[in-house]
Order: C-alpha cells, then structure tokens, then sequence
C-alpha cells in the first residue's frame, strides 16, 4: 500500500489543536519565532505523544507581530543562529517531556524565501543539522531548499500542500491573492490527487508536478478540523496508508 505522511503546523494557539492533532501523523511545532513559548510546546508535545504523532520543529522569522508571513531580511549567519535557537527550545522542552523530535520543517515566509534563495536556504538547513535532527521537510520539486537540506547531509522530504494553490512554477501562490487559500472541499481533492498522483493544477490552469512524500494542511485556518477529517478519510478511501515518513 502506498503510503503519505500528513502534517499540520500546530502549537500556533489554533483551537481545533486537539482535533487536528489526533488526525494527523506528523505535528511541525512552533517554537518561540513565529509563536508559541515553553507552556505552548509542552502541550503540543504531550498531545502528539498522547495520539501517537511524530513531533518535529517549526521554526520561523523572529516576528510575531506578522506571524512570520513577512518577507523579512537578515545575513545567513544571524539566521542559521535564531533558527538553531528555536530549534533548541523545543528540543529542550522535548527532552523533558521524554518525546523524540523527528523532523524539522520552516515557517511561513522563511519557507517561501528558501524554496528560492540558496544562500537562506542553506543556513536553514545547515541549523537544521546542527540540531542533529535529520530529517526535513521541504517543499516538493523546488531547487533551492531540498538541495541545500540534502547538501547539509540531511534526508529531506518532499511537502505538497493540500490547502494552497500553485504557481505553474510549483511554487505556492502568495497569500492575498484570488486562488492562494483553498476550502476544505478542493483541498481534500487536491490533497488527495497529489499523494495519489503527484500532480495538481496551478491556479492558472497549467499541470504541475508535486512528488511530495508529506502533505500539509494549515492547523490555523478556520476549516482546519473539518478539513484534517475530511482529507485523512478521503485518503484513506483512496487506499493510501496515512504515516510519518
């Protein structure tokens, strides 16, 4: 049976945490960029430990007031520090929870900057690295951050995204525009058709191939337990086994 790890970004102080959590097979936790502080990530650690979720690292721009979605600029060094930094908290916190830290995946627009720039893209990963976590999520098909993950001698994963729309690039659509945040009734198709298949459709109406080996939905959004319901049961129905990688 083939098989695709489903992801959400939690411990962002979504109130349907609990719900998408016992969905779910792997939880990117925020940890103290973006959001969330000790109190956050030792609740959504006991909560993946609680159902069984692989847990891994969520970090972001240092800028909460934008929930890291801002497009925010900083010499490689100061990055590859405040994302070890990040990682860190949480591995600290882990330890004391007694739960192991799988994967790291970034946030938001330090997401979006490394699928394009080398040299972001490389501190990232090079932080990732040394956390000694060895696994990373990133985005399927892009240049810039899988090879620099894999470069850091990292096992990098392929993401697609059930809940956003594509550029014919196979890059994400910018939020704000007409297309970039899909309801839970095209997302459960395209999340489906991309485990399935490996490919969706842009926005503007162009094939694009997506081999992701992990599929993301946004734990944030106002449909997120609805939708982490509906596209693990539609999976499921369409034979694939949902697991961590």
């Amino acid at each position: 049976m083939t098989s695709i790890d489903l992801n959400a970004d939690l411990g962002e102080g979504s109130a349907h945490e609990e719900t998408v959590m016992g969905v779910v097979s792997s939880a990117n936790i925020a940890c103290g960029g973006h959001a969330g502080d000790a109190g956050t990530m030792r609740d959504s650690l006991r909560l993946a430990a609680r159902f069984g979720v692989a847990a891994g690292a969520h970090p972001g721009f240092p800028d909460r007031e934008g929930f890291g979605r801002r497009e925010l600029h900083f010499p490689p060094d100061e990055v590859r520090a405040f994302v070890r930094e990040q990682i860190e908290a949480l591995k600290a916190v882990a330890a004391r929870e007694g739960v192991p830290l799988r994967h790291v995946k970034p946030h938001g627009m330090l997401y979006n900057m490394a699928v394009r720039d080398a040299a972001l893209a490389r501190a990232v990963a090079q932080a990732a690295a040394d956390s000694g976590i060895g696994v990373y999520f990133g985005l399927a098909g892009s240049g810039e951050m899988l090879r620099e993950a894999r470069a850091a001698g990292l096992r990098e994963i392929g993401e697609g995204f059930a809940d956003r729309g594509y550029a014919r690039d196979g890059s994400l659509w910018p939020r704000g525009q007409a297309g970039a945040l899909l309801d839970a009734a095209a997302a459960t198709a395209q999340g489906v058709r991309i485990a399935r298949d490996g490919v969706t459709t842009a926005v503007t109406g162009e094939p694009v191939a997506v081999p992701a080996r992990t599929l993301c939905l946004h734990g944030d959004g106002v449909e997120a337990a609805e939708l982490a319901r509906t596209l693990r049961a539609a999976l499921e129905t369409a034979g694939l086994r949902v697991a961590a990688p």
